[in-house]
């Protein structure tokens, strides 16, 4: 299932006004009419991801009049953070949310998904860009969990950390940087857990605000695991510790 493209301004502002999904837009450079100045506007004030592109990236739309602009629509529902967090704190087991930084693999993100649906992820949380987008690819490999883990798109993810822990749950970073593994932590109670690209990492800026990191083992000759398999493998020791000893 692909997310479907809106052409023209006018149907994009349409969209918006009318609570559609959008997950990315794209807009023609150099535009200055006062309806693209409104788009511009309404975009900035619903926190939607967009880009400035040239006329030729715009022309390979060559059967629509697209009108200087583009829009996806996400093939899944969105949800805003706070209310899931409030949710999250009146059931009887310690919440758990993912965030995840810089991970632009498609089909890495539906693997994420089908993890955190059969490890009782609370929420998945993802910027609003620079991030993977729902495509059909992620939503085959999520074997189905894209539509049963609530998504959350936030303009920064610095941004969810803070509104985290003003809730007392604890951010804990997934990083190689770290002096202690995940086994020499307590993890029952409410936590996220913040993951980073393979080739990147965690952003250095979100690394820095965040008190508790840790790191898997690794004994082999391989220096690290793809973020998936990784991802994995904290949950399930979350889920040993919470339900296991």
């Amino acid at each position: 299932m692909e997310g479907q493209e809106i052409f023209g301004v006018r149907a994009i502002l349409e969209c918006i006004e009318a609570g559609q999904h959008i997950e990315k837009v794209w807009l023609l450079k150099g535009q200055k009419s006062p309806l693209f100045k409104t788009l511009e506007n309404r975009l900035r004030e619903a926190a939607i991801a967009h880009s400035y592109v040239p006329k030729e990236r715009l022309d390979r739309f060559n059967t629509k009049n697209h009108q200087g602009a583009v829009a996806l629509i996400s093939p899944i529902a969105f949800y805003e953070l706070e209310p899931l967090i409030e949710k999250s704190l009146e059931q009887h087991k310690p919440p758990l949310f993912l965030l995840l930084d810089q991970i632009t693999d498609t089909r890495n993100l539906g693997a994420i998904l089908r993890n955190a649906s059969a490890c009782g992820v609370d929420a998945l949380i993802l910027p609003q860009s620079g991030s993977a987008r729902i495509t059909a690819d992620t939503i085959k490999t999520s074997a189905g969990a894209a539509f049963t883990v609530p998504i959350v798109k936030v303009e920064h993810l610095k941004d969810a950390v803070f509104l985290l822990e003003a809730y007392e749950i604890q951010c804990m970073a997934l990083t190689e940087k770290a002096t202690q593994t995940v086994y020499e932590h307590e993890m029952n109670r409410p936590m996220a857990l913040i993951l980073g690209s393979e080739e990147k990492g965690i952003s250095k800026s979100l690394l820095n605000m965040v008190k508790l990191q840790a790191k898997l083992p690794m004994i082999g000759d391989i220096a690290s695991l793809n973020v998936a398999v990784a991802c994995g493998a904290i949950l399930y020791e979350v889920i040993r510790q919470r339900n296991f000893q």
